[in-house]
């Protein structure tokens, strides 16, 4: 069991004891607990019990409960609070706007103790009569209620992928002579999956005997294909085909609907085609990428042979947009420096979080100028790799930035991003978005719409408009590659590069480990046709160097 998993056991803890109305200061504790855990550098089930009961924020009864956790699998004190707990109440704890003391009032007060209940009751305005709720919460709770039911089943792209691996991998193994490949969804790199679709030629019978071995798993057989599922994990369907037909069937459950009505409509699908690179030869077509077999308007593209080379991990050359240990990351800036070098990469931004950032530990700006000395005495030590100076920004409710102009002038670069009062209007959001572009200061537009996948969906933005300014004041827009951001949303990637707007791959990285989300960006980045030539983190130090050389012509105050 990983840190991430033993932490929301304390988290949740800590709701159940909030929502049955035990012992407030015992609730505080688990949930002070389960924060503390996902910080720690290690992995608990790595440590020795005398080191773990001597770390920082584990004390004695939580550390009997961490090790009851490790050894059992279970905590019997939230054991006893879950079966206490109707089901449909820990449903409600997924549903944002609602947290455990709201939950309570609910539960106690109306008798509600189902998702379908308390969705019956928004649209009969129960809630509203409530204290501490009012119409603008049960209109949120209604809309937060659909949200999670449309992505109820739905895994992020970095759980789909790792699991879609794992499986190619055991079929592999166990089939060596046989044809598989990932198909649909997955294969275009959708950014949160619902199913990972497979096709391959190995009888379903054989298949079946095969992926029964595996425990738990659960199958069922339709007409054409197989679901196998494991707990916690997506759902995987298996497509057969037989070995004459594969590539023609892998181009069929490969492209969206949209892409093979125009193909099939235009051109010819030979019956055996030797691999997919034949089925666009065969009709004088470049071939298309399965990220971009998204819509009609990419084939027109293939007719004039001008689809650009897609921008891949290998081609950034640098970190930008990194959290140390001097607000909310988990390595001091050396570590995260030397990591970067060890991967072969040129250079660091490392961005902090602002003054306003109170709950991340945001510098203010005597830590500034005391992180700004440390960098400089690295760069001397760690030359020809270099670290820049950034911060990011929180944009401000007035759409202002987190210091004055001239502690923003003392930075390489700034990063502007929204972190708070996240429920705005379309024009709220965009008079606040607008002028933090407007800002001489901003050189990045970080996540700039602050959604969270399958969580959030972000605050609502006039994309054309934003797109524009950040033209017209040389912004460049962030991809955060954060696999539950992926923000800017790849559906805008080509709308930015054809006004000339220059976009960055960033990890938004609070640990080494965060380095590698720099894959489900590029991934992301790909269906948006994006470019090398056209992405920040893909410049060389050189090339970089003289980018804000340039841009900090119009950070003149």
């Amino acid at each position: 069991m990983n840190n991430s998993e033993i932490a929301d056991h304390f988290s949740l803890l800590s709701k159940l004891m909030d929502i049955h109305g035990e012992n407030s200061f015992k609730s505080k504790t688990y949930s002070i607990t389960a924060f503390n855990i996902e910080k720690l550098p290690k992995e608990i089930e790595l440590m020795s019990d005398a080191e773990l009961f001597n770390t920082k924020g584990i004390g004695d009864s939580t550390g009997k409960k961490i090790l009851e956790l490790l050894h059992t699998g279970k905590m019997p004190a939230l054991e006893k609070l879950i079966a206490d707990t109707p089901p449909g109440i820990l449903d409600m704890l997924q549903i944002k706007g609602l947290g455990p003391k709201k939950i309570a009032v609910i539960w106690n007060e109306l008798g509600i103790e189902s998702l379908g209940e308390l969705e019956y009751a928004c649209n009969e305005n129960r809630l509203v009569s409530l204290k501490g709720f009012g119409e603008k919460t049960q209109t949120t709770v209604l809309e937060n209620i659909a949200y999670f039911k449309q992505n109820q089943g739905f895994f992020l792209m970095n759980e789909a992928l790792n699991a879609a691996n794992s499986m190619l991998v055991y079929l592999n193994t166990h089939f060596p002579n046989s044809l598989v490949s990932v198909t649909g969804e997955m294969r275009r790199q959708i950014e949160t999956i619902e199913y990972i679709d497979f096709i391959t030629d190995i009888e379903n019978d054989k298949l079946i005997i095969q992926l029964k071995t595996i425990p738990e798993c659960n199958i069922t057989e339709s007409e054409g294909f197989i679901i196998f599922q494991l707990p916690f994990s997506p759902k995987v369907k298996f497509y057969y085909s037989d070995t004459h037909s594969f590539y023609k069937n892998l181009f069929l459950t490969t492209g969206s609907e949209a892409f093979l009505t125009h193909f099939l409509k235009s051109y010819q699908l030979p019956e055996s085609p030797k691999n997919e690179e034949d089925v666009f030869e065969i009709n004088q077509l470049q071939y298309i990428e399965p990220a971009l077999r998204e819509n009609s308007a990419i084939l027109g593209k293939a007719v004039k042979k001008n689809i650009p080379q897609l921008i891949t991990p290998k081609d950034i050359k640098g970190i930008i947009h990194s959290h140390s240990k001097w607000s909310d990351g988990m390595y001091s800036i050396e570590d995260m420096a030397k990591a970067a070098i060890e991967a072969g990469l040129e250079y660091l931004v490392i961005s902090d979080h602002s003054q306003s950032a109170g709950y991340a530990n945001g510098l203010k700006p005597d830590r500034i100028a005391a992180q700004h000395i440390e960098i400089d005495l690295l760069n001397t030590k760690l030359a020809p790799f270099k670290i820049f100076k950034s911060i990011e920004s929180d944009i401000l409710s007035d759409g202002g930035l987190d210091y004055t102009p001239t502690i923003l002038n003392t930075f390489d670069l700034v990063i502007a991003s929204v972190h708070s009062n996240l429920k705005m209007t379309q024009e709220k959001a965009m008079e606040r978005v607008m002028a933090a572009i407007r800002n001489p200061n901003t050189t990045i537009l970080g996540h700039a719409t602050g959604r969270l996948l399958l969580s959030r969906k972000g605050y609502p933005l006039d994309f054309e408009k934003m797109i524009d300014a950040c033209a017209e004041h040389k912004v460049v827009i962030e991809i955060n590659a954060h696999p539950r951001r992926l923000d800017l949303d790849w559906r805008w990637i080509e709308y930015a590069i054809n006004k000339g707007v220059l976009l960055s791959i960033d990890p938004d990285a609070h640990s080494i480990d965060g380095y590698k989300d720099v894959l489900y960006g590029c991934l992301a980045a790909q269906k948006g046709g994006l470019t090398a030539a056209n992405n920040l983190s893909s410049f060389s130090l050189i090339e970089i160097e003289q980018f804000l050389k340039e841009n900090k012509k119009k950070r003149t105050i």
